[in-house]
């Protein structure tokens, strides 16, 4: 971050996102069916953004084939599979550890994008990167061998699959030649994934009811508004002023706010697991971006000097 309000932006967007994690908690705590809650909170998103993607974007309607593949892979795989994982896995694990699993994102999106650019083999150090993330998923698990099902576990498996989702998503999706805005397509994604969790949600058994207390109701507009709509839109302001390497960094910051927030508002402690497990991961992450990174600090210096 090379000035004062990129770098307000961007520990603003750490704290928003990161914060979202415990409002998740405190509303499945409220009474919010995991997979229905996560598809409200997407039905006022994808309203205000394609709101958004109708003044500031001269096509905010897919139009080709490749636009709609586009949309339909985030939908399924960003916004559907990636909410519907993470929510019901919050109900097993804390705000922090959950955090801590989606900051291993972009070291699985390195994975996948050498998986699907067989030009781009993944190098010693590479496996190396990745197979850290991995243990640093084993380390905030804890798990009991004599019970590799009990609670937290599972919680953190499910939260697992989910930033798979998200990482396999944002490879397919690059790897489609549409002409669609980013905008467009986020608003697009998220009213069509918002629309595959209703029917999951039903398919699933869920009660339709969304509560009406005040606790219920700040999650979904916190969660909507702040976290999703204007998250996003700053998300992508930082992202066409830093690059993706300096906004990636971003996934790392957000879980010390996610591990503040649920201490001093849902009172969930921060363990010695959840400390290392951040960590290892983002040790992984470093020895993956190694190359990227030094350049990025070079840059850095070279426009304070």
């Amino acid at each position: 971050m090379t000035n004062y309000r990129d770098a307000v932006l961007f520990l603003l967007l750490a704290a928003v996102w990161g914060s979202a994690f415990p409002a998740i908690k405190a509303g499945l705590e409220a009474g919010f069916e995991p997979v229905l809650f996560a598809a409200v909170r997407y039905d006022v998103a994808g309203v205000v953004m394609l709101a958004y993607a109708a003044r500031v974007s001269d096509r905010w309607l897919p139009r080709t084939r490749a636009d709609w593949t586009t949309v339909g892979i985030a939908a399924v795989l960003m916004i559907a599979a990636y909410h519907a994982f993470l929510f019901v896995g919050e109900q097993q694990t804390t705000s922090a550890v959950a955090a801590v699993v989606v900051s291993l994102s972009p070291v699985l999106t390195t994975g996948f994008a050498r998986a699907f650019l067989p030009s781009e083999r993944l190098s010693v150090a590479g496996l190396v990167g990745l197979g850290l993330g991995l243990i640093g998923v084993v380390v905030l698990s804890n798990p009991d061998p004599e019970n590799l099902f009990a609670g937290n576990t599972v919680g953190v498996l499910l939260v697992l699959a989910a930033s798979t989702c998200f990482a396999l998503g944002s490879v397919l999706t690059q790897r489609v030649d549409d002409d669609l805005s980013i905008e467009t397509m986020e608003a697009w994604s998220m009213l069509l994934g918002a629309g595959l969790m209703h029917v999951v949600s039903v398919a699933a058994g869920e009660p339709q009811v969304v509560p009406r207390n005040s606790e219920a109701l700040f999650a979904i507009a916190y969660l909507s508004l702040a976290a999703s709509a204007a998250g996003f839109l700053v998300y992508f302001e930082l992202l066409e002023r830093l690059g993706p390497i300096e906004i990636n960094l971003v996934s790392y910051v957000a879980p010390v706010f996610a591990a503040v927030v649920g201490l001093l508002w849902l009172a969930e402690p921060i363990t010695p697991n959840t400390v290392a497990g951040f960590l290892v991961i983002f040790t992984g992450f470093c020895v993956l971006k190694r190359r990227a990174l030094a350049a990025e600090l070079r840059r850095v210096r070279a426009s304070w000097a």
